[in-house]
């Protein structure tokens, strides 16, 4: 048999199974107690559908800084302590996100592993002052190890009265993108992890400002400045960036109704030291990186059906001894369906991921089905299963994303 049609009806397999789920499936008012659940007395379905993916008034909620729109912060949530310059929350946001899987290799890979937990973090989210908000997380496990800090920012907020937002901190170069901490299914959004020979810089975490602003007829403009060498610890010099440049990106992007275009740029000049197999020490030279493509999506059937793509092609000049002018195109393509709309309790995704390079090491590609269920607002159970394309092995993922 073909492993392609085999691919194939294993996914249309899991749709039909995910079609007869949703078919049982029927909108709920169970309450979700998050931190922002709690603080507002909201569900989780008033921002997410299904967690953690973020529907059209969650994204709005955090693109104004944790706050609701138009001064509707209830007061209960505050403290009154006498003093105008402090905007005090009555109790401090905490929730937990805790996700567990079962894993099962098919294939040349064949492996069986209760990963359990996957991941445990901490999370925290609110207000500092009117229009300057907070968010962090820190991952008390990953993947068995303390991960720590990974998202930590201040978000100002429409500066000036303007449509202008500033976020200093710790964040995602690929946030204005696809946002990884989102995304339905286990299976990663490998484009933006990608790091050629001995570079340090991708498109995932990174530290530094992130700016946003609106312009009118629906374009959208954010802008990054990052150290550029991801988010390992401070050196012995107490200094995060190990050289003196900077990472730049723009991310030009314009709605038409359903539809979202979008063009994203980022580039940098990084110190590469790589150390070649033999008697030389290594060695430290200059890499410029230089990413650049566009993207596009569509939301359909208000919202119960989007499309995203991404493609990027990625140039480095000088990623490892002995290599230069490395290029690397990578592809993203995602589909994710709510039979029964934002508020239904089940979602099917596609996802196809694909890395082509001069670099065969890097050469990647899958097509991945997942199904998810709603036990509970804040209990998503996962059933998914991706096939390797390069070397025709399968996963099979079965297992629950919580929120508390």
């Amino acid at each position: 048999m073909n492993l392609r049609t085999d691919l194939m009806r294993a996914m249309l397999a899991t749709g039909v199974a995910c079609g007869a789920l949703s078919t049982l499936a029927v909108p709920s008012d169970v309450d979700a107690i998050p931190a922002f659940a709690r603080k507002y007395g909201f569900s989780c379905s008033t921002c997410h559908a299904p967690v953690p993916r973020l529907k059209a008034y969650g994204d709005e909620f955090a693109g104004n800084g944790f706050q609701l729109p138009d001064d509707q912060e209830p007061i209960r949530a505050f403290r009154d302590v006498g003093d105008e310059l402090l905007l005090l929350q009555r109790e401090l946001p905490i929730a937990v996100r805790l996700d567990a899987y079962f894993a099962q290799g098919v294939g040349d890979a064949e492996f069986s592993d209760l990963q359990s937990p996957w991941g445990l973090k901490l999370l925290s989210g609110g207000n500092v002052a009117k229009d300057v908000g907070y968010y962090f997380y820190f991952y008390m496990s990953e993947r068995g190890e303390v991960a720590g800090v990974e998202d930590a920012y201040l978000h100002f907020n429409n500066i000036g009265g303007s449509s202008f937002d500033i976020m200093a901190g710790q964040f995602q170069i690929s946030d204005p993108l696809l946002k990884r901490e989102l995304r339905l299914t286990y299976e990663d959004y490998q484009l933006y992890k990608v790091t050629p020979g001995a570079s340090t810089t991708n498109l995932t975490y990174d530290r530094g400002l992130m700016l946003v602003y609106d312009l009118p007829f629906g374009v959208g403009l954010v802008g990054q400045i990052v150290n550029g060498n991801g988010k390992d610890e401070a050196g012995d010099d107490r200094l995060f960036d190990i050289d003196k440049d900077k990472g730049y990106s723009l991310r030009a992007s314009y709605e038409l109704g359903p539809l979202g275009i979008g063009g994203f740029w980022y580039g940098t000049r990084e110190m590469v030291t790589d150390d070649p197999a033999g008697p030389p020490p290594p060695v430290t030279f200059a890499n410029k990186v230089e990413v650049v493509g566009p993207d596009i999506s569509l939301s359909l059937l208000e919202g119960g059906f989007t499309i995203s793509g991404q493609y990027l092609r990625r140039i480095d000049t000088n990623p490892a001894v002995g290599v230069l002018d490395l290029t690397t195109d990578g592809y993203i393509a995602e589909a994710v369906w709510l039979p029964k709309g934002e508020n239904g309790r089940s979602a099917l995704t596609l996802l196809y991921n694909m890395i082509d390079s001069d670099d065969p090491a890097l050469d990647y590609e899958t097509a991945t089905v997942a199904g998810s269920w709603l036990m509970a607002r804040n209990l998503r159970l996962l059933a998914e299963l991706t096939r390797d394309m390069q070397t025709d092995d399968m996963r099979v993922i079965v297992g629950f994303v919580s929120g508390f």
